[in-house]
């Protein structure tokens, strides 16, 4: 069993398990990190990111003024904004059979891995996960199809060129395998691959193994992934969380058991506590409101997005924020707050209750119908003659790179009244601003990240007590900038198996068993003898007929029986005798029984020895050696088959015959 590691970012995982012949995709999350190296792309016309000045390398060998761009000290590729993909050389993905999807962050590079590969296979994934996953697969390309830019910048990728540019450009991976967004059409055939599945639902892939989705409490339809044979089981875990949040709780009894657990997709924040960060979220919000300024919140159009929503919801009235617009802007936002209310079977059960009096379960409706939350799929349109200041704007992407948010940063950057709150864990926030500074504006850093941390997944793993754990090495260690605190890393025994990008691991357990069925006729023909109290063993002749990965023991086909030939032939031919098989022998020969047993036939002169193996037997008068160990007896006598003959029947009185 090999595991295979495509991605290097732990949050976005995409590992490959081969397993009893099938080949297996683990997620194929999408690293947009990448894009934190480019320029935004502004909706309308920036004088200032067009004013930038090019880069030139000090010493004036290398001039890319027109690829690259210098902001406040930093250089950004001016182009369109390219992602890391998971790595594909490693091995022939058109190999892999299935894909199996965890949550909808963790599906964004589906296109370009089942659209450009040769991948012929199936992709499994929950409703809301498929759902949700093409909401923000159809808004990133809307972003980036709606501002083009016709330059590609290819010259600062060639190795030479890039070991001369200024960090963190001269330090970026894989950047000859980066590629610009896909198109809508991609998107539309690679979904048309997912096959649906609701939690604890059994699938059977090729008769080898069984796959089944589990509640991971992360995501509306987040899910854990069992892969299992008759005799083997591997648990997936990924993206988990153990908070009382809006999806259903985590299902974490079905993960006991587990010969290898596969654990990824951890909090990013292990020291930010969600609570406090949400009331953090709200303070600082209502604090600008009040002095005049506005609101940025760059987010998703979904996940955390309705949990804030909720939050507000409880403190608007309590301070007294009554009047002042809330604006959710996204060209899938009206999609997303639909979906979040009729997926009621996949929130948790306080939300599903909600359902049946009838209410709707998110409050972000009643939000709506009162006017002081409105969506809109883009700044132009509507939006602009309803617009009023102070506000709140949500908006996207929250790598201030692409999107309306890059519009609201121009907009509102140059004063210090309004504030921009950082909520997602993915950006770090002082890279997302670079190319906006210098900034007045205030920002504040909230990220709420409700996956599982270091301590959760430390008790989860004592209850459901994995054979072995394999996890990204991210979490063997501390944190780089904080060297000394070993509560954040993971402190197992047997230590975890750590994978980078691009590592093979084979992992650590051999297949042993294997279940065969027995055909009716030939169980009914089988003589059991009882080798011990309620232990019966019978031997079975039978021809073992494997298909689908299923395998049956069938009886032997009997000879058909040779038709008489008339032709007189030289050599009369004999049928094949055959041999009944020779009984098989069971149970041990006791010393002390053996040595009275010998002595009764006149055997009296027996030296004995001990060995590690068990004992040695010298027979002096006769010459002759007996060998008795566990496994078997061996008789060493020259040149005397009688005698030898006495002892093997003396050895057998000993012994079950079967």
């Amino acid at each position: 069993m090999k595991l295979y590691c495509l991605s290097g970012h732990p949050t976005l995982p995409c590992n490959v398990l081969k397993f009893k012949s099938t080949t297996i995709m683990l997620d194929c999350g999408l690293d947009t990190t990448s894009v934190l190296n480019f320029l935004p792309l502004p909706l309308v016309h920036s004088p200032r990111l067009s004013k930038l000045p090019g880069w030139i390398s000090k010493d004036g060998s290398i001039n890319l003024e027109k690829e690259l761009k210098e902001c406040a000290g930093r250089v950004f590729v001016d182009a369109q904004p390219e992602f890391c993909l998971p790595e594909r050389e490693l091995l022939d993905l058109s190999t892999i059979d299935v894909i199996l999807i965890s949550n909808y962050h963790c599906m964004m590079a589906l296109p370009y891995i089942t659209e450009h590969t040769g991948f012929t296979g199936t992709v499994y994934a929950t409703e809301p996960t498929l759902q949700i996953g093409r909401l923000l697969m159809e808004e990133l390309v809307n972003f980036m199809e709606r501002v083009p830019k016709a330059q590609a910048a290819t010259c600062w990728k060639n190795k030479e060129v890039q070991r001369m540019l200024p960090g963190p450009l001269k330090d970026a991976v894989d950047v000859w395998t980066w590629k610009r967004c896909y198109s809508m059409q991609e998107v539309n055939s690679a979904l048309s691959k997912v096959q649906l599945v609701g939690y604890s639902q059994k699938v059977e892939l090729f008769g080898a193994v069984q796959i089944s989705p589990l509640s991971s409490g992360y995501s509306l339809g987040s899910s854990n992934w069992i892969i299992q044979s008759h005799h083997e089981k591997v648990s997936y875990v990924s993206g988990s969380s153990l908070l009382t949040t809006h999806p259903q709780p985590m299902d974490q009894s079905s993960l006991k058991n587990s010969d290898v657990l596969i654990l990824t997709g951890l909090t990013q924040m292990p020291t930010a506590n969600p609570d406090g960060m949400l009331g953090e979220f709200c303070s600082n919000l209502a604090m600008t409101i009040r002095a005049g300024g506005n609101v940025l919140v760059p987010c998703y159009s979904s996940g955390v997005i309705y949990d804030l929503l909720e939050c507000l919801y409880q403190f608007i009235e309590s301070a007294s924020l009554g009047t002042t617009p809330f604006y959710f802007i996204s060209p899938v936002a009206n999609s997303s707050l639909e979906f979040s209310q009729i997926f009621a079977e996949w929130l948790c059960h306080n939300k599903q209750t909600k359902v049946y009096l009838p209410e709707p379960p998110f409050p972000h409706a009643e939000l709506i119908q009162t006017n002081k939350l409105k969506h809109y799929p883009s700044i132009h349109g509507d939006f602009s003659s309803d617009f009023r200041q102070p506000c709140v704007v949500f908006t996207g992407h929250p790598s201030l790179r692409f999107g309306d948010v890059v519009h609201f940063m121009e907009l509102w950057g140059k004063s210090s009244l309004n504030t921009v709150i950082f909520t997602e864990p993915d950006f770090s926030y002082l890279d997302a601003l670079a190319p906006y500074q210098p900034l007045a504006m205030k920002c504040v850093y909230c990220p709420i990240d409700t996956r599982l941390n270091f301590h959760q997944v430390s008790k989860l793993l004592k209850e459901v007590q994995p054979l072995h754990v394999v996890c990204p090495e991210q979490y063997t260690q501390p944190p780089v900038t904080q060297s000394h605190r070993s509560d954040l890393m993971l402190e197992l025994q047997p230590p975890p198996m750590p994978y980078r990008r691009c590592s093979v691991l084979s992992l650590p357990f051999r297949r042993r068993y294997e279940r065969v069925y027995i055909l009716p006729e030939l169980a009914n023909s089988l003589v059991p003898s009882e080798v011990k109290a309620g232990v019966s063993v019978a031997t079975v002749s039978a021809v073992l007929h494997s298909k689908d990965n299923k395998h049956t023991l069938q009886s032997v086909p009997k000879p058909p029986p040779v038709a008489p030939s008339k032709k007189r032939k030289r050599v009369i031919e004999e049928p094949p005798v055959t041999l009944s098989p020779k009984p098989l022998l069971s149970g041990a020969v006791p010393l002390e029984a053996f040595l009275a047993t010998l002595q009764k036939h006149g055997i009296t002169e027996v030296k004995v020895e001990e060995t590690s193996e068990g004992h040695i037997l010298h027979l002096q008068a006769e010459d002759t050696l007996i060998q008795l160990e566990e496994d078997g007896t061996h008789i060493v006598c020259d040149n005397n088959e009688p005698l030898r003959t006495t002892l093997r029947d003396l050895v057998l009185r000993f012994l079950q015959k079967l």
